[in-house]
């Protein structure tokens, strides 16, 4: 019998995390031009990124045991429903008052407290609704579906901040949010709960941990993927505010060319996407060929803003293609790989290390773009980059392997 992808919940969840995609590039989009404008330094934008991911690092660690035990739809629908409250109170507050750039750190913080939860619920559930053997093609609509309603949304999103303001794209992200939690709401899954009649306890949280941290310690390919990930992930985030402060300071760049990046790796990413969800990589070629993509696109990002704007979408475009690609079939292979039981906790702890690259690398990237050419910044951070893929996933890649070349029960992949 052949199985189908576009069941029911999957449908369902696509449909919601596109809602919540283009709330969330609409509302993101305004607020980073918002305090760079405000503030002028790429310091204090980076520090309203760093401050966002610190609840990334934090909360995964102390929620994860418990929702490896509990039904994580519940904690998907309501926070989105939070999320829309949030929201739409800040975009209130924005039409009565000034900006207060002290006020938004607090704001940032309280929200993103509650998306770490939203994101290591949905990285959990989200494999759950995934037809057995479909893996990498439901990785490859996820992977996909961001680049879609980027390119879509972020030239929409500069023009409504232009005429709107960002109180009212604030807004929009609200009723997005609630939208996308009443979708949510109609997936029909059976989740069990595993306390085992046991309560939720210290102790039990310590043993959850530690359960968690045996595992990783004797899987030496995650670890060395996790590395990576954290680092090249940092790197990334780091990268904002140099983005936004070289676009709005270089001659002849401007908002609406920035804006652009994003329809040059949507083209890219679609026709990877389609060339991923229709041809199907060897088992034993999948390492290699992800290798080879870190390479590039390490390579692509050195040299970015050192190449004219024409040269720089087709850098986009490349990277979109190969990226998805990679992003997908990596996705796909370490879900697959990990036990249910553990699926939360192993999830938050490569999370956490990612967001703490991600606040280390924007604070770093952010105060030396206050001294530095915005161009040596991201070649240097991306250099490094490269140098850590070496010393990780090339390094460690009898273990890497393994994990890439992982198939399903049955052999159906």
């Amino acid at each position: 019998m052949e199985r189908k992808l576009w069941t029911k919940n999957f449908t369902l969840i696509t449909v919601a995390s596109a809602l919540g995609a283009v709330g969330g590039i609409a509302g993101g989009f305004a607020l980073s031009f918002l305090v760079f404008d405000e503030t002028g330094s790429t310091l204090a934008s980076a520090l309203i990124f760093a401050i966002q991911l610190i609840p990334y690092f934090a909360i995964p660690l102390f929620a994860a045991p418990w929702m490896d035990r509990l039904p994580r739809k519940p904690f998907l629908v309501g926070g989105d429903m939070l999320n829309g409250v949030l929201y739409g109170l800040a975009g209130i507050c924005l039409m009565q008052g000034a900006f207060s750039y002290a006020g938004y750190l607090g704001f940032s913080l309280l929200l993103s407290s509650l998306g770490a939860f939203d994101e290591l619920a949905y990285n959990c559930f989200y494999p759950k609704l995934i037809p057995e053997g479909m893996e990498e093609k439901g990785y490859t609509v996820s992977a996909m579906l961001y680049p879609v309603m980027k390119v879509i949304m972020t030239p929409l999103s500069a023009v409504l901040f232009q005429r709107l303001g960002v109180a009212w794209l604030l807004i929009l992200q609200a009723m997005l949010s609630f939208a996308a939690a009443a979708v949510e709401n109609g997936i029909e899954i059976q989740e069990q709960r595993r306390m085992e009649g046991e309560t939720f306890s210290f102790r039990l949280w310590k043993k959850d941990i530690c359960e968690a941290a045996g595992y990783l310690k004797q899987e030496r390919g995650l670890c060395n993927i996790y590395a990576y990930m954290a680092m090249t992930n940092g790197v990334a985030g780091g990268y904002a505010s140099i983005l936004v402060a070289f676009f709005r300071t270089a001659p002849g760049l401007n908002v609406t060319m920035y804006s652009l990046f994003s329809v040059a790796e949507f083209l890219g990413r679609s026709l990877g996407g389609a060339v991923q969800y229709r041809m199907k990589l060897p088992a034993r070629k999948k390492f290699g060929f992800a290798f080879g993509v870190y390479q590039f696109y390490e390579i692509m990002d050195m040299c970015l803003l050192w190449i004219p704007f024409p040269l720089m979408l087709v850098n986009r475009a490349c990277a979109g293609f190969l990226g998805i690609n990679s992003g997908a079939m990596r996705q796909a292979a370490v879900q697959r790989y990990l036990p249910e039981h553990l699926r939360a906790r192993v999830n938050a702890f490569e999370n956490m290390c990612i967001m703490a690259s991600g606040v280390f690398f924007s604070l770093v990237l952010g105060a030396l773009g206050e001294v530095a050419d915005y161009r040596f910044c991201m070649t240097s951070a991306a250099g490094m980059s490269l140098a850590v893929c070496w010393l990780t996933v090339w390094r460690g890649r009898s273990a890497v392997r393994a994990v890439y070349e992982s198939e399903p029960e049955g052999g159906i992949e």
